[in-house]
C-alpha cells in the first residue's frame, strides 16, 4: 500500500514518543493498528482516556444517551428490574457495569430504584469494571452515597455473577485491526515511522491467524467482493475475548450490551470500502487517526454478529437484537412523551426541551439506530419464555 505520511501537530509528544519506541523496539520496525490504537487510548499516563478529566459530556468531545437526561438510565432500570422479576427475585442481584464513564447512567439507575423500587434496590450489588483511573475517580465522587464497588475482572469469581452485565458505548472503544485487501490476500495494517519521525502505515502479512478465524466466525468472505482491491475494514479480537470474560463470570442472567454497529452483512459491506474508524475531538468527527494523538477519541463501529457468534462459543444464548429507539419505547420512551401533551405544570419552553431529549433518545440518524444486544445464560426454559419488555416490539435483523 502506499505509506501513508502523518504530522503529529497538536499531538501529546510524549505519547507519541512512547509510540515510536514501541515501533523501534519491535522486531520488524512495526505495530498493529491495534496495538496503536491501545496506547492512544489507554497509556496509563499519557493516553486519551487516562489524560483527559474532562473528555465526556457538554464540554468534552461526545455524548453518550445517559447525558440528555435521566431517562436513559430510569428506562434501563425497569428493564434491569423485570430481569430480577424473571429469575424470581433473587436476593445480591448483581449489577456490572463495564465501562461507566463519569458514572452518570449508574446514578440515573441507582437512584430511580432507591426512588421506585426500594426492594429491588436494597438486594443489589452494583459493580463498576473501569480501566481509566482518572474516570474511576469521577465515578467514586459522583456515587459517593451510594454502595457501588470497583473491582477488576480477576477480582470476580468464575462462574458467580447473578444478575446483568450491562455496557454503554464501550466495545466501540475496543482497539481493532486494521484490514487492507491487496492483489486478492487479507493484509493487515501497521504503524511505522519513517526517518522524518513521521508515522506511516505499511501493509504486511497478518498479525495473528485469528483474524482469517474472524471472518470464518461471522461468515464473511471479503475476497469475494466485488472491485475488492484496496477494500480497508476493521477486525475487533477484543470483543471477542471480552465476551469470552463475562460469559466465564456469569451463572445466571443476562449481558446487556448498547453500542453503535451492524451485523456482519452489513459492518462488511462491499460499497464500505474506508472501514468504520472515526475520531472525536470537540464535538467534531473527523477521519485522521494520525491527529490530535492522545487528544481525540478514536472508536471503531460494533459487529453485533460477532457478539452473538462468540457468545454462543462461550455459552451464552441469544436473547435478542433491536435499536436503541424500539428499545426504549417498549420501555415506556412513548408514555413519557404522551405525558409531556397533558401535563400543566411545565411553560412551554420546557415542554419543549424536554420532548427535544426524548425525541433525541429514539433519533433514527443518531443514538436511536445504536444496537441493543441480550444475551443470556443459565436461564430455565420458563425464564427463556418471559419476553424481555425491551425487546417486546419487533426486533430488527
Amino acid at each position: 500500500m502506499n505509506q501513508l505520511q502523518i504530522t503529529i501537530n497538536n499531538s501529546n509528544e510524549n505519547l507519541c514518543k512512547i509510540i515510536h519506541q514501541s515501533i523501534y523496539e519491535s522486531p520488524k520496525k512495526r505495530i498493529t493498528f491495534a496495538q496503536y490504537m491501545d496506547l492512544v487510548l489507554y497509556h496509563p499516563q499519557y493516553g486519551y482516556y487516562a489524560s483527559h478529566p474532562v473528555n465526556i459530556g457538554k464540554q468534552g468531545d461526545f455524548l453518550t444517551s445517559s447525558h440528555w437526561g435521566a431517562d436513559f438510565g430510569e428506562l434501563l432500570a425497569e428493564q434491569l428490574m423485570q430481569m430480577w422479576n424473571i429469575l424470581n427475585q433473587p436476593y445480591n442481584f448483581t449489577l456490572v457495569e463495564m465501562g461507566a464513564g463519569q458514572g452518570i447512567l449508574a446514578e440515573q439507575v441507582l437512584e430511580y430504584l432507591k426512588q421506585n423500587h426500594l426492594d429491588f434496590f436494597q438486594t443489589i450489588k452494583y459493580l463498576i469494571i473501569e480501566k481509566s483511573e482518572v474516570l474511576k475517580e469521577e465515578q467514586k465522587e459522583r456515587l459517593h452515597s451510594y454502595k457501588v464497588r470497583w473491582c477488576d475482572w480477576d477480582e470476580i469469581s468464575h462462574s458467580s455473577i447473578t444478575g446483568c452485565l450491562f455496557s454503554n458505548e464501550l466495545v466501540d472503544a475496543f482497539p481493532v485491526h486494521k484490514i487492507i485487501i491487496e492483489d486478492r490476500e487479507i493484509r493487515e495494517v501497521y504503524v511505522s515511522s519513517d526517518s522524518d519521525g513521521k508515522f506511516i502505515e505499511i501493509s504486511g502479512e497478518t498479525s495473528t491467524p485469528r483474524i482469517a478465524e474472524y471472518f470464518n466466525l461471522v461468515g464473511i468472505d471479503l475476497l469475494s467482493f466485488p472491485d475488492v482491491e484496496g477494500y480497508q475494514t476493521e477486525v475487533n479480537l477484543q470483543a471477542l475475548d471480552w465476551i469470552n470474560t463475562v460469559a466465564s463470570k456469569l451463572q445466571k442472567g443476562y449481558l446487556l450490551t448498547i453500542d453503535y454497529g451492524y451485523q456482519a452483512p452489513r459492518y462488511y459491506n462491499p460499497t464500505r470500502r474506508q472501514g468504520t474508524l472515526q475520531c472525536y475531538y470537540e464535538h467534531h468527527r473527523n477521519n485522521d487517526l494520525y491527529w490530535n494523538i492522545g487528544r481525540q477519541d478514536i472508536t471503531a463501529h460494533v459487529d453485533f454478529t460477532a457478539l452473538e457468534k462468540q457468545g454462543i462459543l462461550s455459552g451464552l444464548e441469544n436473547i435478542g437484537f433491536t435499536q436503541q429507539a424500539l428499545f426504549l419505547m417498549a420501555l415506556g420512551l412513548g408514555d413519557r412523551l404522551n405525558e409531556l401533551s397533558n401535563n400543566q405544570g411545565f411553560s412551554i419552553q420546557e415542554v419543549l426541551r424536554r420532548r427535544e431529549v426524548l425525541h433525541s433518545l429514539i433519533d433514527p440518524m443518531g443514538l436511536g439506530n445504536f444496537g441493543v444486544l441480550v444475551q443470556g445464560k443459565g436461564l430455565s426454559e420458563e425464564e427463556k419464555k418471559q419476553t424481555l419488555k425491551g425487546l417486546s416490539m419487533p426486533a430488527m435483523g
